[in-house]
Order: structure tokens, then sequence, then C-alpha cells
């Protein structure tokens, strides 16, 4: 989030809020890749600014992973074919802020502070289901509208468990689970009894976007899918919920991102699009590492050679089954030699982080 709104940040530095003294002035040098530096004082530096006079010549569609709709119409100035990555969470947690299945049965919640919260936040909206519908529904409208006819690619949200708990009243409607990484998530939640009413307040705000707004650029995308059951369940529930495939251009994009997905890529093919290729969680299970360990950081490598042929095989099992497929995941943003390395394996877009966009295409100029 922080490289998306611009504003420098170094993750897992373990000392930090030891070694900094509050108030102190401090430079962050994110300029070098994977390590970033953080010196003190005010270190000079010089900046660039580049001209896109040419057309960059880029060998595959270039997108942009985005999420805050604030930023979209300076972010669609960039030389990209679209939006690989929307998300959905973003708007949620920063304009809603409420768990969705408290608005629907706030006769759970008992904390009067919580009470008052939602009631305050919901003031302008006698049913408090169509302030979720609305307000989201404005934020991937705003992004689609910035690309517009570009396409944007909109994925359902993709909270873990711990996360949903953190939005008002989500304590009221989510498990304790002990490793939510790979718990009550994705394509599962979507049709649980826990969720599914949650869950088409979410179809109703992308009807919206499109249908209501007419952004019809917009595409749909499912993430963390472990069989083709959960596969076919959440397409007929985004049919019964007004968004079927094929209607007014209407695509259903797939992440690609449990290693099933890979190994079953011609069951997958017949109920998607496309597919997207989410490296970070393709690495995590690949591995077997869990990416939130500080511990096992060093070991988390989208480079290993067990994930780039698990890549490898996403791409010629989709194109086998003439279908598109892209990533949307950090590894290109991170790593340019893996950018290269899918560009030469034929993927059909790469989808960055704004902040990676410039220095990836002007290498094509």
């Amino acid at each position: 989030m922080s490289r998306e709104l611009g504003i420098q940040a170094i993750v897992g530095t373990h000392t930090a809020t030891e070694t900094i003294e509050p108030g102190q002035t401090i430079t962050l040098d994110c300029s070098r890749g994977e390590v970033g530096y953080v010196y003190d004082g005010v270190v000079p530096y010089t900046q660039s600014k580049i001209a896109l006079n040419v057309t960059p010549n880029v060998p595959v569609d270039i997108m942009v992973n985005l999420a805050d709709p604030d930023s979209s119409w300076k972010t669609s100035m960039l030389p990209v074919a679209g939006v690989g990555l929307a998300r959905m969470e973003f708007i949620i947690t920063n304009s809603i802020k409420i768990h969705p299945m408290a608005l629907i049965h706030p006769e759970r919640i008992t904390d009067p502070k919580v009470i008052h919260e939602i009631a305050t936040l919901t003031a302008a909206y006698a049913d408090k289901k169509q302030f979720f519908v609305e307000v989201l529904a404005r934020g991937i409208g705003m992004i689609a509208a910035a690309f517009y006819p570009r396409s944007v690619i909109v994925r359902l949200s993709d909270f873990k468990s711990n996360e949903y708990r953190n939005l008002i009243g989500g304590q009221y409607f989510e498990p304790r689970e002990e490793n939510p990484m790979i718990g009550f998530r994705g394509a599962y939640r979507y049709n649980h009894e826990m969720y599914k009413e949650g869950f088409a307040l979410e179809c109703a705000a992308l009807t919206m976007a499109r249908c209501t707004m007419g952004l019809k650029n917009i595409k749909v995308m499912v993430p963390f899918v472990r069989t083709t059951k959960e596969a076919c369940s959440v397409i007929q529930a985004l049919c019964e919920h007004g968004l079927k495939r094929g209607e007014d251009d209407l695509k259903y994009i797939m992440m690609c991102e449990v290693p099933s997905n890979v190994i079953l890529i011609d069951e997958f093919a017949r109920y998607f699009d496309g597919f997207s290729i989410g490296s970070n969680d393709l690495t995590q299970l690949t591995l077997g590492v869990d990416r939130d360990s500080a511990i096992l950081a060093t070991e988390f490598d989208e480079r290993d050679p067990a994930v780039l042929r698990m890549m490898k095989m996403a791409i010629s099992g989709a194109h086998a089954h003439d279908r598109s497929v892209g990533i949307c995941g950090q590894a290109p943003s991170d790593y340019p030699d893996i950018a290269e390395y899918l560009i030469d394996l034929g993927i059909d877009s790469i989808s960055l982080n704004p902040d990676s966009v410039l220095p990836f295409v002007m290498k094509y100029m």
C-alpha cells in the first residue's frame, strides 16, 4: 500500500522502534531493490523526470496493480493497458470500515461502542446494507472510470479471517484461526453460511458499477480457488447475483495461486476466461513457507526453481486451452529478471506496482 500511495516504507527492520527516536528526522532509501536503507538526518538526492513522448515497445501488455481509488486518475496516466489487479479490500478497509455481516445482522452486536460507530458511519442510510453496496461501488467505479475503456480486473474480497476481524463488528462474525493464511478465505468463504450474505453485497456493488454506472470494462477475479468444486459453486453464486459470464462481455478471471490450480489447469479452464498468477501465495504453498513468518523470511523466494516451474506450467496450460494468462503477484515488481523469464515463456500480461511501471517500460523505449 505504501508503494501505491507513493510513501517510502521498509518492512521487517526488527529494531527500528528501538533505534529511531520519536520525532527524529531520517531518510529512507528504497531505490536499490530488495534491501532498504535508513540514514540519520536528511540525505540529499536528485530526482529525474521522464517525458514519455514515445510509446514503449513492450512485448506484452503491461498493467498496474491498484487499490486506492483516489490515486486511480494519476495512475491511469501511466503507459499501461489497464488494471491487472484492483484490490477490493482497500476500499472496504478505508472507506467502509465495517464488516458487511455487521450491517446485515446488527442484532448480533452487543457492544454499545461498536453499535455507535456503525450508526455514525451509516447515518445517511436507512438501509445499512445499501451503505456497503454504494460506497464499494463508487470506489470500484472510480478506478474503472479512470482507466476506461481499458480493462480493469477487480478481485473479490481476499481478506483473511484475522483481517476481517479488524473491521468494525468483525469480532462477532469471524473465527479465530491458527493459520488464517490457509484458512477461511477465498472462494470457499463466498458460499459459506458465515459469509454468503456478505458476498451478495460485494456482487451487488460490482453489478452497480458495471450496469448502473455503465463501466463494462470491469472483469471479475476470483481468488484462492482450491478445487474445481469451489470454482463451480462460486460461479453459480456469481450468476445468481447478476454477474453472469458473457453477459455484457463479462469475463471471469481466476487467481492461479494454489498448486492445485496449476496441476488441474485443464479442468479450471472450463470455468474461467483467463488466469492471473498470484506469485506470493503460489510461492508460499509450493515451498511450504508461511510468508507472514519473520523467521522464514529468507526462505520465501519467488525465484526458486520450483516456483518458476509452476509458473511455466501455468502459462503453457492456460495457452493449451486458449485462455489468457497474466501475473499480478509481487514477483515481477521486485525482480525484473522474473518478468523477463515470463515474457520469454509467452505470458500475455504483467501487472506491476505503480512505482515499478516506468523503470520497467523504459527498458523498451
